[in-house]
């Protein structure tokens, strides 16, 4: 979100951040002059402290909260707030809400999205977002932080070239959806409390008194992004800020939204973020039919923010408007609360002036930004005698959270080959150690986007020297682009000299990065000569470590016996080093699986501008991502080795589901739902499925899990279907249950999954309607294939 600002945005950034970061902040409802105004009254609810708080303003006081620097109220004793602040895989000074320039100078930096993603772990990721979470709470206490974060990131990872495809949980809806979830629960802290959706078709806030999800209390504010169909940065002629998203109803039904309904629907997410992409010739800021879907239909209380400037690429970029009055107008009654930037600030005045926009409608956003505030208790009183008083600078870089850092690594890291048992290497084996690659010895690699001043700087190459005194470095490239060979003869000599080698070959973030993709899926420059140099050169089998959230074409590694083991670790944060080593030598047997497919390099000729994720042969389309891409792949989605092995055994699972007594029985009902093929009933239709009755199809399919080897370890359990191809479109394969288990070496545990047909076996039709296909649903978990009948 770094659309270049204008001089007049950092001018205003900069005075009102100079007023927000103080070490004994400011407040509002401060006694004894400024506590007695209703909306600093903790007995009322929610909605009338926020109306109340809006009724006291003047227009222009009203106008300067449409930035995410609000500006400060001063006669109502309300100092400025910074809504922008960055927490992806740890707090962040990429937006202006964080700060690292006091007493407080670092904070854990997780592994990024996409390796926590790796782990396939729920507990994990529910985990992050609490630790997070703290850290955000004790940096506020300390004047250094805010607490409206914008993060997760929940596109799905559609193209493997995209740049910010590393911060996404990957490229299947399930997965990004639940990821999403967990990370927004631990984040948020959200309790528990009657759900009073809002029947509002303006996106105004409700109006009930009752503790609904609307008055449930935050510790912080976390905001599913971006909304929606965003995952291209530059490619081509096409860029962020002005590319149009030509979606199909079906796609964006069963690929691009479902991981935003879940962020609302059951993450509670207290924060949506509009894209800069236009999608389907409307910019995504200014669509008010999928804004206001959002509050409607999935019952979204929350701000809903445009990304930085976004608003401003509906008339700059993309010249959908007319003006930069129509630009803010189309945005606020589409139902954007907030602009980050200062667009707003400028031109909604003038937009109010021609007619554009009315002031009611700022009041409604006003309505929906101040809910969250005092939802988060920015209007209780002195936050240093609050719920959270007691979190400081002991609560950043615990030694808890810097484990569960290490721990998500430890999981997250992906063996992708291991030929003959190379790894785990032996310390009584190994006298000495050569670690090879520009970026083994490169503490900047470690992290990825959205990374901030992580608590310790260790790199690959001195937490090996941990486990082996005698380990050697050579960088062979002066950087990841590799352009030039003349370090390789240093480098070869060094391999020459180790009874091991490990080459670290990939991407960082000159490659791959925000506002930036990649145009090749193969290794940058000349890294792929320097491996096989490596290895023609080692005494044994090297290990070829790879860096980089977005797949690479690594056949020539993945054929080549001088290349003996290969794996994958991301960007694994500020732990990853540690976690890598323990993983080569067998202190952590691996378990991570690969979130997104690893397409050849062929693949970077198909469009990056081509939404469709649907395969089309008669236009030698191959699709896109394991569910729908029917073309060769270096490496699927879910593959992850072990140094152990499991075996798998269905105990229990239905073999036929019947149908027709979650229908209505009126035949005219009935009518509706018949799509005829010979005469039989093809599908049903979600929509025309009887209330309640998705409740009544779930069911259990139970296992066991053995594991037949020699060492403990963890196991990531993933069953597909595989549904009848009774209508156009339906997947490849499609995952219905995930979930890591830890069995020790020769024991078993059992697991269960609970399968809910309408989410799980259903598929979107070509006009976006949710259908569950009749017929045979073939349940596949690793070699094993359960057939499962559903009968109308």
């Amino acid at each position: 979100m770094n659309l270049q600002l204008t001089l007049t945005s950092l001018l205003f950034f900069t005075s009102a951040i100079a007023e927000t970061f103080d070490s004994n902040p400011k407040f509002p409802c401060q006694p004894p002059h400024h506590s007695s105004y209703p909306f600093c009254n903790i007995s009322l609810s929610t909605t009338k402290r926020a109306h109340s708080l809006v009724s006291l303003l003047t227009l222009p006081e009203k106008i300067g909260q449409l930035s995410n620097t609000a500006a400060s109220l001063p006669r109502l004793g309300i100092p400025p707030y910074e809504w922008w602040s960055e927490s992806l895989h740890g707090l962040a000074d990429n937006g202006p809400g964080v700060s690292f320039n006091g007493s407080i100078a670092s904070a854990t930096s997780f592994p990024q999205v996409i390796v926590s993603a790796a782990a396939f772990n729920r507990t994990l990721w529910r985990g992050i977002g609490s630790a997070v979470a703290v850290e955000g709470r004790a940096m506020y206490n300390g004047g250094q932080a805010g607490l409206t974060y914008w993060a997760p990131n929940i596109n799905v990872f559609r193209d493997p070239r995209w740049g910010r495809g590393q911060e996404t949980p990957g490229e299947d809806p399930k997965v990004v959806s639940e990821y999403g979830v967990e990370f927004v629960r631990g984040f948020q802290e959200v309790k528990k409390t009657n759900v009073l959706k809002s029947s509002l078709g303006d996106g105004g806030h409700d109006d009930d008194d009752g503790d609904g999800d609307g008055d449930g209390k935050l510790m912080l504010s976390a905001c599913c992004k971006h909304f929606t169909a965003y995952d291209l940065e530059k490619w081509g002629n096409f860029t962020r800020y002005d590319f149009n998203a030509v979606v199909t109803e079906q796609d964006m039904e069963d690929t691009y939204q479902p991981p935003f309904q879940s962020c609302i629907e059951d993450g509670k997410a207290s924060c949506l973020m509009c894209s800069y992409n236009a999608v389907n010739g409307v910019p995504a800021c200014a669509r008010q039919d999928l804004l206001q879907k959002a509050r409607v239909d999935w019952g979204f209380k929350g701000y809903i923010t445009s990304d930085c400037d976004a608003v401003a690429t509906i008339f700059d970029y993309q010249g959908y408007t007319n003006s930069a009055e129509e630009a803010v107008a189309d945005a606020i009654k589409a139902g954007v609360d907030i602009n980050c930037g200062t667009y707003m600030v400028r031109h909604t005045q003038a937009a109010i002036d021609k007619g554009k926009v009315s002031e009611e409608q700022i009041d409604r956003a006003l309505l929906n930004l101040f809910a969250v505030q005092l939802r988060l208790g920015l209007f209780d009183g002195n936050p240093k005698q609050g719920r959270y008083a007691k979190l400081g600078a002991n609560d950043i870089c615990s030694s808890s959270h810097r484990e569960l850092a290490l721990e998500a690594a430890r999981q997250g890291i992906v063996l992708l080959k291991n030929d003959h048992k190379l790894l785990p290497l032996k310390k009584s084996h190994v006298s000495s150690l050569a670690i090879i690659g520009p970026m083994a010895n490169n503490i900047s690699s470690m992290g990825g986007t959205y990374t901030g001043k992580p608590c310790q700087r260790k790199t690959l190459f001195t937490e090996l020297l941990e486990y082996v005194k005698k380990t050697s470095y050579a960088s062979g490239c002066s950087d990841v682009a590799c352009d030039s060979p003349a370090a390789f003869k240093e480098a070869v000599a060094v391999a020459k000299g180790a009874d091991f080698v490990i080459i670290v070959a990939g991407l960082d973030l000159t490659q791959e990065t925000e506002d930036k993709d990649r145009v090749s899926l193969s290794l940058p420059g000349k890294q792929r000569d320097l491996v096989t140099s490596i290895a023609a050169a080692s005494k044994k089998p090297v290990i070829l470590v790879l860096t980089g959230g977005g797949p690479v074409d690594v056949t020539f590694a993945k054929t080549d016996p001088r290349i003996g083991s290969i794996v994958w670790i991301g960007y694994p944060g500020e732990t990853g080093g540690r976690a890598l080593a323990e993983i080569l030598f067998g202190d952590f047997n691996p378990g991570g699986r690969l979130p997104m497919t690893w397409y050849p390099q062929s693949f970077s000729e198909v469009a990056m501008s081509d939404m469709h994720m649907r395969a089309d042969l008669a236009r030698g389309y191959p699709g896109r991502t394991y569910r729908f891409y029917t073309g060769p792949e270096v490496y699927k989605f879910g593959t992850g080795l072990s140094y152990t092995e499991f075996d798998y055994e269905i105990l229990s699972a239905p073999t036929r589901l019947g149908l027709s007594e979650v229908i209505p029985q009126d035949s005219s009902h009935k009518k509706l739902l018949l799509q005829k093929g010979e005469g039989e009933l093809r599908y049903l239709q979600l929509d025309d499925l009887a209330v309640d009755s998705c409740e009544s199809l779930k069911f259990s399919v139970r296992f066991s899990v053995r594991n037949t080897g020699e060492m403990d370890g963890s196991h990531v359990l993933m069953l597909y279907s595989r549904m009848p191809r009774v209508l156009s479109g339906v997947p490849e394969r499609q995952l219905i249950g995930f979930e890591r288990v830890h069995v020790r070496s020769s024991e078993m545990v059992e697991a269960e999954f609970v399968i809910d047909p309408c989410k799980q076996l259903s598929v979107a039709n070509d006009v976006g309607k949710r259908v569950i296909p009749l017929g045979v649903h073939d349940l596949v978990l690793g070699d094993l294939q359960h057939s499962l009948s559903l009968e109308f």
